[in-house]
């Protein structure tokens, strides 16, 4: 391919993927995924809290007894716009998040909300908490604003956001009657699922069930006691409700006979990690053949290993091929993005690999991160038909957050795809300016807010004197723009 085409594929490549609206629904064509007539692929890092955010670097709240008592936060608007421009303008074209979090007895004395609040009378129906579906609603209009599909799982199998066994406590039964399509727990589970799907998004007007920004419901996260009537009975729900989307069974670690015969359930998903003992590019063909084209696939999770063998596994994506089949898609665990006031939030896992950042930076060299960035990058390029990965955008401006002292800190929150940042200071609104900081990097590895600063002006001030500020970001293909100027003058 001459420079000129390849400049030219790449263009349209960004295009697209920042698109400001959806003209279509995705949907399917047996084994394949389509956008129009256009089939869809897509690889990324896997974003789970676009809707909800753990804030590790407040620590564990010691009052959630049951091992880990995460503290939690919503995101705000500008940190959730950020997230999702960072994950278009790096190639993401889909993003599967995690699920609906559900209350615990717990919840109060860690000062944490959640999307699902038990029933207000006994043997009741949960319900949806307006509090916490704003930034739901906010998330899937910005998806759309922005050119990103989404996969949006119901429930968990598991306790960290609330799942099963929290949603049966509500009915004093167990978690394995979640499973059971005559229980209340499981009655309960169809009710959310109503909901959700009839919800009315508050920033768009529109039903969810009408929503082009949304690819597929997923039945719940890592569903692995999924029975046949559980899955049958979930998809007819599901598709009762809303034709407009497709259904992903969220059972994992095995292809479901019936759910490749089930003519309600669009696609079939896996995880790969080593504590399942299939964490090799291997089981991508494996699966590919137990689905034998009938339905398509997609590889949900994998991670938490060393970034030559996620390039091995992601490569397998990419190519590997049965009766026409590959896989629709296949997202690394997983991202975490920028901070409102700077930095970035982050999650360390028991295997010691801390979350991703984009688009990548050297203080994350010990977990390999701009290699994992880059190796996503690259198959989403493949997938694409380009012959090597389009350059970064050039990085919008930042925002300059209010300035108390500049000696202790400035904040301010970083560009979707800045590398590091230029902070500039005039004592005049208009200049001229001087360099105070120069090649900044907002990429610390466990940042705490309270206990660093990304940057504080060590020059000598003067006190009485006004002093302005700016920033810059920076990445390979450019400047941005200036931030908003911010004053301060010190007592």
């Amino acid at each position: 391919m001459s420079r000129s085409r390849l400049i030219v594929a790449a263009i349209l490549w960004m295009s697209s993927a920042m698109a400001q609206a959806f003209d279509t629904f995705i949907t399917r064509d047996e084994h394949r995924l389509m956008d129009g007539d256009q089939p869809f692929r897509f690889a990324g890092i896997h974003a789970p809290e676009l809707h909800r955010i753990e804030d590790d670097a407040r620590g564990v709240c010691e009052a959630d007894p049951r091992g880990w008592g995460q503290y939690f936060r919503w995101p705000t608007a500008d940190e959730q716009e950020n997230w999702i421009k960072a994950l278009v303008r790096t190639g993401h074209k889909a993003m599967r998040v995690y699920v609906l979090s559900i209350e615990t007895p717990y919840d109060r004395a860690c000062a944490r909300e959640t999307h699902v609040l038990g029933p207000t009378a006994p043997g009741g129906m949960p319900r949806l908490n307006e509090a916490a579906m704003v930034h739901y609603d906010r998330m899937i209009s910005l998806a759309e604003k922005h050119g990103l599909r989404l996969i949006l799982p119901f429930v968990d199998h598991w306790k960290w956001w609330g799942g099963r066994e929290q949603l049966a406590a509500f009915y004093n039964e167990t978690a394995d009657d979640f499973y059971a399509t005559g229980s209340r727990t499981y009655a309960a589970y169809q009710d959310i699922i109503r909901q959700v799907i009839n919800r009315t998004n508050t920033l768009t007007g529109r039903r969810y069930k009408d929503e082009k920004a949304i690819l597929a419901w997923e039945t719940g996260n890592e569903l692995k006691d999924s029975t046949e009537p559980f899955v049958k009975k979930t998809a007819a729900l599901i598709k009762s409700l809303d034709q407009n989307h497709l259904v992903i069974d969220g059972t994992y670690l095995t292809v479901n006979a019936f759910s490749l015969a089930d003519p309600n359930v669009d696609i079939i998903s896996n995880h790969f990690y080593t504590t399942n003992g299939n964490n090799n590019p291997e089981q991508v063909l494996a699966d590919l053949k137990a689905i034998d084209g009938k339905k398509v696939y997609l590889i949900g999770e994998f991670g938490l290993r060393d970034a030559e063998g996620l390039d091995r596994i992601m490569q397998a994506a990419v190519h590997t091929e049965h009766k026409g089949a590959r896989a629709a898609g296949a997202f690394i665990w997983g991202f975490r993005g920028h901070r409102h006031n700077g930095g970035f939030y982050w999650h360390k896992e028991y295997t010691g690999h801390y979350s991703y950042r984009l688009p990548g930076f050297p203080e994350g060299e010990s977990n390999e991160e701009m290699a994992v960035v880059n190796l996503v990058r690259r198959a989403q390029a493949q997938m694409a038909g380009l012959e090597s990965v389009p350059p970064l955008p050039v990085p919008e401006a930042p925002i300059l957050r209010a300035i108390v002292d500049p000696r202790e800190r400035i904040n301010f929150m970083g560009s979707p795809v800045g590398r590091f940042y230029r902070i500039e200071r005039a004592t005049s609104a208009s200049g001229p300016w001087q360099v105070a900081g120069d090649k900044v990097s907002d990429g610390l590895q466990a940042y705490r807010p309270l206990e660093q600063a990304i940057f504080a002006d060590d020059a000598e001030l003067v006190p009485g004197q006004p002093y302005y500020y700016r920033v810059i970001a920076i990445n390979e293909s450019g400047e941005s723009p200036p931030s908003n100027v911010r004053q301060v003058v010190l007592p």
